[in-house]
């Protein structure tokens, strides 16, 4: 509640509450209840309050609101008089502290001193934990309040001795690598071991909440530590990888693997409640883009649980103080929380708030207060915690579990630490933190602290805490003795699970096709049904032609166009049990208004989707995200990684626009795989093609996709008809492996005449790698190889000049590069002479310089007698000119090197 101009506004609430009051008293939140059973301030019916009670009142506000600017939250600095907390703030002064006020009731404290109210407003929101929720909506700020304000229960001795024993087990980690490993990366958790305990109330708290499944994205401060003593993942295994580099057990073609503090690890832990899996997804050196990932694997768990999955599965995000404030994934990721699309139910976020970036001081890494502070965008509460007190850690996070349980939302625990030795434990700190670095030399462990704390309430003795510390660093002396003699083998990654059934591709399984036929009667019910809507359904008058069109299409009356070919494979993998998922800007009607996957009634706006009740056993979904493309698609890959059954698909809204997510790009589609095992069929479209609308509309960057494909780990598609995407959708799902398929979706073939396909195309039909042409193959003595929309101006002009000396293949599948394929239709054009390889992009830009190579392996290996040629644009910074004039005159004359003038 805001405290400036409170007079007034808030005299009239408590007016108000106290008219409710009267008249139902059960009405009321149980602290106004008590509030107003404990006083009386009525005269004659009516209810006042003296100036002073009024202060007191503000007071209290100003404590709930601000509190957490008093509160002592700093291990390293002590904690500073608020201007906020002031009693002269609100006209109170030193005499009035002896002075009684009824209003203390809302604390607990009716009829006491100003002083004690003061000191139990202190001891609630100025200690080692802090809330900051002003933000928050009502409901949830006055649950978080009451949480504060209600009697604090001591915590039990057993969950003492248990936050004990992981803080015994984080430090003698640490400092055991430290010794053995001397100045070796790490990114140690000293400074925040708090986290740990954190993490294990996580599990037993939540386990009591319907918890099943915890999925954690984190970077690399304390992620070894956390493997280990959170995770369960076996000692060994970090010592191997220290001493490294560890072999798999099952030797894989193509496996580079990745450093230790990179890695992700899945395990499950037994509690009194049931087991909790617990999956830490990987990360790469790319801060917060793990985030997009984790979240995006929850919402699949969820979703395959139903109605009761976002209670079951819980996404935790483990953040730097510095990246939280400085990366924009994080407010992409904070936006899409009640997002309908990419919602999870409420997100638990840890800040580990060093209070320094990687050399950076903290005033240098943001403009706010706090760290977590962009979290108030999306009203997200926050709970500050002290790192060194590991009971309010623990406090904090089961409030912050009870809370996500509760109201389906987003909490932060910040938690304000330190980091004892540099960004790695090969850093210098002091070079740049000099004074900090003198207080942390000599600043006590947490479990030193801890430890202190509780031999002072006997709750331990020193013997036994001594004895624990001795016993984990032996545990770990002979763990790392028996792995110099015998080091571990890394785990293949199991098909099991969601993956069940699936296996690892091989060269071989890219030169066969795969059955993607479907039943030709099934196929036209459905093309039916993607043309009808209920009777009480009013579409778009300019939809009742298309939705016409559509029918007739179905029915096999009229050629399949490119949005009727994408419904069609859509529904025929509904109706076979596979779920749909496709996500981007614009993508239910289409950037492009192609698709219409779902319609909007013009009197209600209610939506109807033809084929979301297709199939009871198979969801669709397709949804408008929020403007991002890294958050977005991020999220898509974490999805098709815990859900390889669904297909799921992102649209850019326009190709280019992909850049924003390179990284994705870079470390996951590209690299994935290879570093991790970790396999993924998300399918990506990008609107690609030259039709003279400027630099940044007409390419989706081909050749940056071409230079991250190698070893087979990923398909680059430019296609030509709504066939080949129906046949390229369903062999994501029919082939009994898995890889990201990357298309350069068309933009004025959507509508193109030629670029059609007929209905039995569909049905008894395949992909096809590699498109022959039909000319008289005997006329032919060049060849030009070409990709997407160029084809059908190249068919145009060939059909005008009657130049039937030129044959037009069509390269579908760029990579894996089919040349099985490309060597069959090069063999069959006998007195060939010339191979072209024609394109619109520059000859820096697109596929040339990817091809090129592949085009001369096949010519050398064939023994064919070709020369080969190049037609397109010449090298360009820019991608395209920003002049429809100049762009026609370009593509004119790509097309007469060609064919001549």
């Amino acid at each position: 509640m805001n405290n400036t101009g409170i007079n007034r506004s808030n005299l009239e609430y408590i007016e108000q509450l106290y008219t409710d009051f009267k008249s139902n008293p059960d009405a009321l939140a149980p602290e106004w209840r008590s509030f107003f059973e404990g006083v009386e301030f009525a005269q004659e019916g009516k209810f006042g309050m003296s100036d002073k009670e009024l202060a007191v009142f503000q007071l209290i506000q100003a404590y709930r609101d601000e509190g957490h600017t008093q509160a002592d939250l700093n291990p390293l600095y002590q904690a500073k008089p608020s201007e906020f907390l002031d009693i002269k703030r609100f006209g109170l002064s030193e005499k009035d502290l002896s002075a009684k006020f009824q209003v203390g009731s809302l604390i607990g404290k009716q009829g006491a001193t100003l002083s004690e109210i003061i000191a139990q407003l202190n001891k609630v929101y100025c200690g080692k934990m802090a809330l900051q929720a002003a933000d928050a909506s009502l409901v949830a700020m006055n649950w978080l309040q009451k949480e504060f304000e209600g009697v604090l229960a001591p915590l039990p001795i057993e969950e003492k001795k248990s936050a004990l024993n992981s803080l015994t087990k984080a430090e003698t980690l640490e400092k055991f690598i430290h010794s053995r490993y001397v100045g070796t990366k790490r990114f140690s958790v000293e400074g925040a071991e708090t986290m740990i305990p954190m993490l294990e109330t996580l599990v037993t708290r939540g386990s009591a909440l319907q918890v099943q499944e915890v999925f954690i994205g984190m970077a690399h401060r304390g992620r070894v530590n956390t493997l280990v003593n959170f995770m369960g993942k076996p000692e060994q295994y970090v010592f191997g990888d220290f001493n490294g580099p560890l072999e798999l057990e099952e030797p894989v073609e193509g496996f580079d693997g990745d450093v230790k503090y990179h890695l992700g690890y899945i395990s499950e832990r037994k509690t009194a409640n049931g087991t909790c899996k617990l999956t830490m997804a990987y990360n790469p050196s790319h801060l917060e883009t793990v985030n997009a990932i984790a979240l995006g694997m929850t919402r699949a768990t969820q979703d395959k649980l139903g109605a009761d999955g976002h209670k079951k599965v819980v996404p935790v995000l483990i953040h730097g103080d510095a990246a939280f404030a400085g990366q924009g994934i994080v407010q992409e990721t904070l936006q899409m929380a009640q997002v309908r699309s990419h919602s999870t139910g409420g997100t638990l976020h840890i800040i580990i708030d060093n209070q320094v970036g990687f050399t950076t001081n903290g005033f240098d890494t943001r403009s706010t207060r706090y760290a977590s502070d962009a979290a108030k965008m999306t009203f997200t509460p926050v709970i500050h915690v002290n790192g060194d007190d590991v009971e309010a850690g623990v406090r904090a996070m089961d409030i912050a579990i009870r809370f996500r349980q509760q109201f389906g939302r987003d909490i932060v625990i910040n938690l304000i630490c330190f980091r004892k030795y540099g960004h790695n434990e090969g850093d210098e700190p002091a070079f740049t933190q000099p004074l900090m670095y003198d207080i942390i030399k000599t600043h006590p462990t947490v479990r030193e602290l801890y430890a202190k704390k509780l031999t002072a309430e006997n709750s331990i003795d020193q013997a036994t805490i001594d004895d624990l510390y001795t016993k984990a660093m032996d545990r770990l002396q002979g763990i790392f003795d028996e792995t110099k003699k015998t080091p571990p083998k890394l785990k293949n990654f199991k098909f099991e699970g969601p993956w069940k059934g699936l296996r690892r591709a091989t060269d071989a399984d890219f030169e066969k096709t795969a059955n993607t036929k479907f039943d030709l009667a099934t196929l036209k019910k459905i093309g039916e049904k993607i043309g009808s809507f209920p009777e009480s359904f009013t579409p778009h008058p300019k939809l009742i032609k298309l939705l016409e069109a559509r029918k007739a299409m179905g029915a096999g009356k009229e050629a399949i166009d490119w949005g009727m070919g994408e419904l069609l494979a859509f529904g025929s993998l509904l109706s076979e049990g596979t779920s749909v998922r496709l996500t981007g800007e614009d993508c239910v009607r289409g950037t492009f208004t192609h698709r219409h996957a779902g319609m909007y009634d013009v009197k209600t706006n209610k939506a109807y989707f033809p084929l979301a009740d297709l199939n009871p056993k198979a969801n669709l979904l397709v949804a408008e995200s929020i403007l991002s493309e890294y958050g977005v698609l991020g999220y898509e890959w974490g999805y098709s990684n815990q859900d390889p059954r669904s297909l799921v698909l992102w649209e850019a809204q326009f190709g280019d626009f992909v850049n924003g997510a390179q990284i994705i790009l870079d470390q996951y589609l590209a690299a994935a795989e290879s570093k991790w095992q970790q396999m993924n069929s998300l399918v990506m479209l990008l609107p690609h093609g030259y039709e003279g609308q400027g630099p940044e509309h007409s390419s989706a960057r081909l050749e940056r996709f071409l230079q991250l494909a190698a070893q087979n780990n990923m398909q680059v598609c430019n296609l030509t008809t709504p066939a080949q995407v129906f046949h390229a959708f369903r062999r994501q799902i029919h082939r009994d492996f898995r890889k990201p398929l990357v298309i350069m979706s068309p933009k004025s073939l959507l509508r193109h005449p030629k670029a059609v396909s007929s209905i039995d195309e569909l049905a008894n039909g395949q992909f096809q790698e590699v498109i022959a042409d039909t000319v008289d193959k005997s006329k032919v003595d060049t060849v030009v190889f070409v990709s997407g929309k160029l084809y059908y101006e190249l068919l145009e002009e060939r059909e005008k000049t009657k130049k039937e000396n030129i044959a037009l293949v069509r390269l579908e599948q760029i990579y894996p590069f089919p040349a099985k394929q490309v060597t069959e239709v090069l063999k069959s054009y006998a007195k060939a002479k010339t191979l072209v390889w024609a394109q619109e992009e520059p000859r820096n830009m697109g596929a040339f310089q990817n091809v090129y190579f592949k085009f001369v392996d096949v010519v050398t290996k064939a023994g064919l007698k070709l020369g080969f040629e190049y037609a397109g644009r010449p090298e360009r910074s820019s991608p395209a000119v920003g002049s429809n004039y100049r762009h026609k005159v370009e593509q004119a004359d790509l097309i007469k090197s060609i064919f001549g003038a």
